[in-house]
């Protein structure tokens, strides 16, 4: 499944180049539309329209390698996870990036009180069934912790591995101050929020704050 997502008017090349792709291979399945929102909400376009018994989403810039795909479905099915992720220990990407993880995970442990290595980092592979059960809402850059906390809150099995995260020679990083801002703005609307859905259970880091089950090696 490949997301080529547009902004209306713009000479984004990229519904193009996955029009072509998906005409080389019969496997390769598409969405293609005119943006209602940012990130996440493209990726919960894709994983809308996915199909199997897992899914996941993974970046198109080639930054985090193919193979880390198979780790994770591995780790899920071999150890009977709902949801794996990766986390990232040898990053290329240089030392802005690597203090805005840090400080944002950071953020993230001590206002939901469990730790995530890298709550940004992908692939996620998830069971179909399971991703049902998130009810994923977020348009932005939030839609990444938002897996996670969602899986926390339903009780769901998360396990972690390792990746290494290649540096992208084609452009700079899309995480400027003002994406800084919104992941912050986002996780404190989130955290404090009294509207949470009728849906969600019990929050599990009011009584446990046990960390991700994570994959040492």
């Amino acid at each position: 499944m490949l997301v080529g997502n547009y902004i209306e008017g713009s000479d984004d090349e990229t519904p193009q180049v996955v029009k072509k792709l998906a005409e080389q291979s019969q496997n390769i399945r598409t969405v293609i539309r005119p943006k209602q929102g940012m990130m996440g909400w493209d990726m919960r376009m894709g994983l809308d329209a996915a199909r199997g018994t897992y899914i996941g989403v993974i970046d198109g810039d080639g930054q985090f390698p193919p193979e880390s795909i198979i780790a994770c479905l591995l780790k899920c099915e071999l150890e009977d996870l709902d949801l794996t992720k990766t986390y990232r220990v040898i990053r290329d990407d240089g030392l802005y990036r690597r203090l805005i993880s840090a400080v944002y995970n950071a953020i993230f442990s001590l206002l939901f009180g469990f730790k995530v290595r890298d709550i940004n980092s992908k692939p996620k592979i998830m069971r179909r069934d399971k991703y049902e059960l998130l009810h994923l809402q977020s348009d932005d850059w939030f839609a990444d912790a938002e897996i996670v906390i969602r899986a926390r809150e339903l009780g769901l099995k998360i396990g972690e591995t390792p990746v290494h995260f290649s540096i992208n020679d084609n452009r700079g990083s899309f995480v400027k101050p003002k994406a800084i801002l919104e992941f912050t703005s986002n996780l404190l609307k989130y955290r404090f929020s009294h509207k949470l859905s009728a849906k969600t259970k019990p929050l599990p880091w009011a009584t446990d704050n046990t960390d991700l089950k994570t994959d040492q090696r």
